[in-house]
């Protein structure tokens, strides 16, 4: 079963759930920056997608979640439930105050390994936070995060996880019509976020060393062992950070909605909403309907990161050093290794993709002058590369020839050998997941579960599954979906 942390009843929740607690000690430690709150009843819910894999990890029954009602919010008695709040700097602009608007945080499991997750809930009716909307969502936008966190886990990339996509019985009112809705069960090793250490810096009295010593316990206990803790964790963010971001960039992948409040302290990708991988190699791709000046491009994402890790920093400089100056110093000189962190990162992945034991600077930034040139796929490239259909991909041969030409003479032979098992043969094919995602909301679920077979194992070429190789045409538009 099920039990909160003070061991009350299991209420309506089914016992062979297991024996997982839902324990809040994020909730108790900072309870200035939480509201608690309950879900909204369901009036009809219906389980659409379940990761049992992902249940059996977590220590959970697969076949009692079915119908335990938790997936939907029905706790069991003792376990309170909050909307947490953050804010955040949104294409640029401060709100002070953001939270969780249609969402609510569970409780956090302890799976059987000892890890710690959060278990929450999206689309689960208006809290406090909800600024006009109407805490609902809709199916396909659900159902596009459970698949985006699935092809990420898949191909390695740090992530929250759909658990599950239950619907709820109604319908949600939204620009293109009625459309069915639902709520995302998802789970994360956390949901703090840069946009949390904001909110807390402007309470009074300031809840933040309460909040970095959670981070730190939570994320990063080393930190606590080090002269300046606080200055060790934001190192760590930092470097989370740069590696998360670096990994993106290797599978061509863009968030789309890079605000601060959706740039986590654990360093895990969060909150899919416009979402999209990139096809044609070019920096400068923007899929968000909503991002009219490029901010957050393709080829920008990492400069964003290290902004709003900057922001991050200033939030923790009085934690960091008593004298302003030395502190604003020392946090200057963490951010500032971004970027060489990143670069390590992106390299040496690149390197990898490419058959090279270590990166070669020249060679890596020529080749994306070369694919830039004539928006060569990204995804079929790399695995092109690997059983020398590459070069079929471009129309100036030549080129491409010398490039190659060059890498064979510095490749590595274990390294060619492992090529595959870093660069997929599949990727969420925009115009397929958003096909798959129409048909879902019109009562088909065929098209997205062939979907999640097909990211799940991005690695395997199979036969049969040729059109997910191949990129859409015409330009693709993404849209943050409620």
């Amino acid at each position: 079963m099920i039990t909160s942390r003070a061991a009350g009843s299991v209420g309506g929740v089914s016992t062979a759930l297991g024996s997982p607690t839902l324990e809040d000690t994020y909730a108790q430690a900072v309870p200035d920056l939480v509201v608690p709150w309950a879900a909204a009843p369901a009036r009809d819910p219906q389980v659409v997608v379940l990761d049992e894999e992902l249940a059996a990890e977590l220590g959970l029954d697969p076949d009692a979640l079915r119908t335990s009602g938790l997936l939907v919010g029905q706790v069991p008695e003792g376990v309170r439930t909050v909307a947490q709040g953050y804010a955040g700097h949104q294409f640029g602009m401060y709100q002070p105050r953001l939270g969780d608007g249609r969402a609510v945080l569970l409780g956090e499991l302890v799976a059987p390994d000892g890890t710690r997750h959060d278990l929450h809930l999206k689309g689960s009716g208006r809290t406090p936070f909800a600024r006009g909307g109407d805490g609902r969502a809709a199916l396909g936008p659900m159902l596009r995060e459970y698949a985006m966190g699935a092809a990420m886990h898949a191909l390695g990339v740090p992530t929250s996880r759909g658990l599950a996509v239950s619907t709820t019985g109604e319908q949600v009112p939204r620009d293109t019509g009625l459309l069915p809705g639902a709520i995302l069960a998802r789970v994360a090793s956390s949901h703090l976020r840069v946009g949390t250490f904001q909110y807390a810096a402007h309470q009074d009295p300031s809840p933040v060393r309460v909040l970095a010593d959670h981070a730190i316990a939570r994320h990063y206990p080393h930190a606590a062992e080090s002269d300046e803790p606080y200055l060790e964790l934001y190192r760590s963010v930092v470097a989370a950070q740069a590696s998360l971001v670096a990994q993106w960039m290797l599978v061509g992948f863009v968030h789309g909605v890079m605000n601060t409040d959706n740039t986590t302290i654990s360093g895990e990708t969060i909150d899919y909403g416009p979402c999209a991988f990139i096809d044609g190699y070019d920096p400068t791709t923007v899929f968000s309907s909503i991002d009219h000046a490029g901010r957050y491009a393709f080829g920008n994402q990492p400069m964003i990161v290290r902004w709003n890790l900057a922001r991050l920093g200033e939030c923790l400089l009085p934690l960091i050093d008593s004298d302003s100056d030395t502190a604003i110093e020392k946090a200057t000189a963490v951010v500032q290794s971004f970027t060489e962190t990143y670069d390590e990162h992106f390299a040496a992945g690149m390197a990898a993709k490419i058959g090279l034991a270590e990166p070669d600077y020249p060679l890596i930034a020529d080749l994306l002058t070369l694919l830039g040139t004539e928006r060569t796929d990204w995804t079929t490239f790399f695995r092109g590369l690997g059983n020398g259909t590459a070069r079929d991909l471009f129309v100036d041969r030549e080129a491409v020839d010398a490039w190659v030409a060059r890498r064979d003479a510095l490749t590595d032979p274990a390294a060619v050998a492992a090529m595959d098992r870093v660069n997929p043969v599949y990727i969420p094919r925009n115009h397929l997941v958003d096909a798959a995602l129409g048909a879902a909301e019109a009562g088909d679920l065929a098209p997205f579960h062939e979907l999640l077979d097909v990211v799940r194992r991005p690695y395997d070429e199979r036969p049969g599954l040729e059109r997910w190789t191949e990129p859409g045409t015409g330009p693709f538009v993404t849209y943050c979906g409620t």
